[in-house]
């Protein structure tokens, strides 16, 4: 939307306007493909002449309004909604790595990311060079050769909850003139906006927050339009003519990234967001801004009430006065610090299991950040993969629990918390 709204105003009217007689939200359109009379219209929409739809692999009315709807939240050009939040992250750096490339990574990132990035990628010839987010920026910056094509991290880290200092990755990526990229998953638009504080790419894991109902897959990959990509050496794919559109260069075009990501990587691999998916986020984003206060507001409840619980050994949430990361929490999300948080239980890890299958109203699933609070143990599931070393690098202690705070009565929650640690 052109108009300057606020965020809680965007997520309710932003990537959709009906016309006259049209369906006030968008419709669903269950189709593959479209109807056009005109041969030359065709051919305009496949040449990248003109804006359409004629296959839904590549885009669909219904995606495109989420994906409006997600840009306009995180103020960027242009938005490419994918099947999953692992797809995102995947097309985002295929985009611009390919064989005897390289990417930086934070270590402490999702453990799906983590294992994308450690196994698979180099399978492609594509090598990730893990740092550690809190590491001093000349240690970082010694990562970097002229085959490194991205850095890539998250607002807060899942689940360790390390908050990322944008402003100490954002001089790397300007001094050296490398994309930086941000997933902004656990904060969302509502809580950090990374394109104000230096990013250049976001990717979100639409199942999350955005939905906010675990009942949508997606992800969605957000250009910047701040990055120069034309004459940049480091990223000659751009550059050069793309033989595939008739010679088109990607760097001349006014969104670079964007274009080159869904002609490319978009129409390639066939990872884009099914009508319904995108139906159901596009609906689930008009309470985001609702959402993210009442998480934010009950974690910092529940964060307070477990930091003096005799039976917890350590916890993580930005809210703490006392967390290594409040300042930065303090700086880059103002307005809250979301519903995630980590915490160790005292004793031996099956004390874990012990607390979690003794919980009533929180549940035992493999998810995050929609409205009902959860609970898991990452060491034995989502970073089951990761090593001794790898779980220590990515803040994974076997004792850690990560709860995700739902929009419940914080009461409620903490009277759950409270039987189930005295199961302990």
């Amino acid at each position: 939307m052109k108009e300057n709204y606020k965020p809680d105003t965007l997520c309710v009217q932003a990537g959709y306007s009906p016309k006259s007689g049209e369906a006030r939200i968008p419709p669903i359109v269950q189709s593959t493909t479209f109807f056009y009379g005109k041969t030359q219209d065709m051919a305009d929409l496949f040449d990248l002449k003109s804006d359409g739809y004629f296959y839904s692999r590549l885009a669909n009315p219904t995606v495109a309004a989420f994906e409006e709807k997600v840009t306009a939240l995180e103020g960027g050009v242009c938005g490419i909604a994918c099947s999953s939040g692992m797809s995102a992250t995947a097309l985002a750096v295929m985009t611009v790595a390919g064989a005897g490339d390289n990417i930086l990574s934070s270590a402490a990132v999702y453990g799906g990311t983590y294992n994308l990035f450690s196994t698979t990628l180099p399978k492609l010839g594509i090598e990730c060079r893990f740092f550690d987010p809190d590491a001093p920026k000349e240690e970082i910056e010694k990562l970097i050769d002229e085959r490194t094509k991205l850095i890539f991290t998250e607002t807060v880290a899942n689940p360790s909850i390390v908050v990322l200092d944008f402003e100490k990755i954002a001089s790397i990526s300007r001094k050296y003139g490398v994309l930086f990229a941000v997933d902004n998953t656990l904060a969302t638009p509502i809580l950090c906006n990374p394109f104000k504080w230096g990013a250049n790419l976001i990717v979100h894991s639409s199942s999350k927050y955005l939905d906010g109902h675990a009942a949508a897959l997606g992800g969605v990959i957000v250009d910047g339009g701040n990055f120069d990509f034309k004459g940049n050496k480091r990223y000659l794919s751009f550059n050069v003519p793309d033989e595939s559109y008739h010679g088109l260069v990607y760097s001349e075009l006014p969104v670079a990234f964007g274009t080159k990501c869904r002609a490319q990587m978009i129409r390639d691999f066939g990872a884009i967001m099914s009508p319904q998916n995108a139906f159901l986020s596009y609906i689930g984003c008009d309470t985001l801004a609702l959402r993210m206060e009442r998480h934010s507001s009950n974690a910092a409840k529940v964060a307070a009430y477990l930091e003096k619980h005799p039976k917890i050994e350590w916890i993580n949430h930005p809210s703490l006065a006392g967390n290594k990361y409040h300042e930065l929490a303090a700086k880059y999300m103002p307005c809250g610090q979301g519903g995630m948080m980590s915490f160790g239980i005292k004793g031996s890890v099956s004390k874990c299991a012990t607390f979690m299958e003794s919980l009533k109203l929180i549940t035992q699933e493999t998810h995050v950040a929609d409205v009902r609070s959860c609970v898991l143990h990452p060491a034995s599931t989502t970073h089951r993969q990761l090593s001794e070393e790898d779980l220590k690098a990515a803040g994974v202690p076997h004792n850690l629990v990560r709860l995700s705070v739902g929009i419940e009565n914080a009461e409620d929650i903490i009277a759950d918390l409270e039987q189930a640690l005295g199961k302990v």
